[in-house]
């Protein structure tokens, strides 16, 4: 029976059940409508016969009541036509949220990369995404503006500490990082066809992450070692030995060293896989006295309250510890690092693949920020070429 759903009257006409009533309004496209009750609006739904499968695939559109009745003819129409172009563009016939999208990149990452990449992002997205109107909206309709808008919002947010300062905007690129990384995951699953939403709206700001640019020699980090609290002594020697995140430092557990064999087991890091680092004897020693009488899941390094270090812990002895050395105020727990890896190539010459290895990242990243440093060497080494 052909069934016209674009009048009041019609639909109203209709007798209430359970299947929807579907209108064509092109080959193998149709807009259907659902009523169950005479006191309730109707659903309204789209249906698109897929070729290759050789099947119905289907979707909600929704009561659309907040809309006018004589309207949402018109705007079921617009939406299950806005539907079949994604479905033509190769896009799923899944429906997922913004939130769903942002919980999915958590169980990819709790796959691909562990507990530990996967719980830093949800806890952005509880901090940032879930309370935000636009979690509950279906990705697909995601609109660049609305990512403006939450950037915006995102942007004047003061930062979560003692002083409640000012989001820098190296701060913002990290919080933005994770959503953009869902949005992009859901991209390559088919749930949205176009990235155009996010694309310019969620770009990282260029430059923004100075903490490169501030550099002490080993002077000045034995004075940063001596100015700070006994408990935090033995963690920033580690730093200023090995050239590790801070983060994945604090991860170390007494079972992840290996004092006879002399490496240290790396595992929980940004770059996801494993590694060993091979020790010198003197690090072997004070890696040693750290890791007396614990027990091997014991944290290595552990705050004056016998807890492990973390980002909130570190920054407000730290900054103590840079007064008190007279260091310039830049200077964080990630100076050490940039501090070690830059002394790796331009003090020791090792070469940059082995330097990535042993900070647990890419030979182009390292490459990107410190084989400039390599220059004498290359000059050096083009001088012997001279007949």
């Amino acid at each position: 029976m052909k069934v016209k759903l674009n009048t009041v009257a019609a639909r109203d006409a209709l007798p209430v059940r359970r299947d929807p009533y579907w209108q064509r309004i092109e080959k193998g496209c149709y807009v259907g409508y659902r009523r169950m009750s005479t006191a309730t609006p109707g659903t309204w739904l789209a249906r698109y016969y897929d070729d290759a499968a050789g099947k119905n695939r289907w979707t909600t559109l929704g009561a659309l009541d907040h809309l006018p009745a004589n309207e949402r003819f018109d705007a079921a129409q617009r939406a299950a036509r806005e539907w079949f172009d994604h479905l033509g563009k190769g896009g799923s016939d899944e429906n997922c949220t913004v939130r769903g999208a942002c919980e999915r990149y958590v169980e990819h990452l709790r796959h691909e990369s562990g507990e530990a990449k996967a719980a830093e992002a949800s806890a952005r997205f509880r901090r940032y995404v879930y309370d935000e109107r636009l979690a509950g909206f279906d990705i697909k309709k995601l609109t660049a503006a609305h990512l403006k808008d939450w950037r915006r919002k995102l942007a004047a947010k003061p930062v979560a500490s003692k002083d409640g300062g000012k989001r820098a905007d190296s701060t913002l690129n990290r919080d933005m990082a994770s959503f953009r990384a869902a949005l992009n995951l859901a991209l390559a699953d088919g749930l949205v066809t176009s990235s155009h939403a996010w694309e310019q709206a969620l770009r990282p700001i260029s430059g923004a992450d100075g903490r490169r640019d501030t550099y002490l020699d080993p002077d000045q980090r034995r004075r940063l070692v001596d100015a700070a609290q006994p408990a935090l002594q033995s963690f920033l020697k580690a730093l200023c030995a090995l050239p590790l995140r801070p983060g994945a430092l604090a991860q170390l557990n007494v079972a992840d060293f290996n004092a006879r064999l002399g490496t240290l087991r790396v595992g929980a890091d940004k770059a996801g896989a494993d590694r060993r680092i091979p020790l010198p004897a003197a690090t072997v020693g004070f890696l040693a006295e750290a890791a007396r009488d614990k027990l091997p899941q014991a944290p290595l390094f552990v705050d004056a309250n016998g807890r492990r270090w973390d980002k909130d812990s570190w920054k407000w002895p730290i900054k103590a510890a840079v007064s008190g050395a007279g260091l310039p105020d830049s200077v964080t727990a990630y100076t050490l690092r940039h501090s070690v890896i830059t002394d790796l190539v331009s003090r020791h010459g090792l070469d940059l693949t082995t330097v990535a290895v042993l900070a647990g990242t890419s030979v182009e990243m390292i490459a990107k920020h410190y084989a400039h440093l390599q220059q004498d060497y290359a000059r050096n080494a083009l001088a012997q070429l001279v007949l």
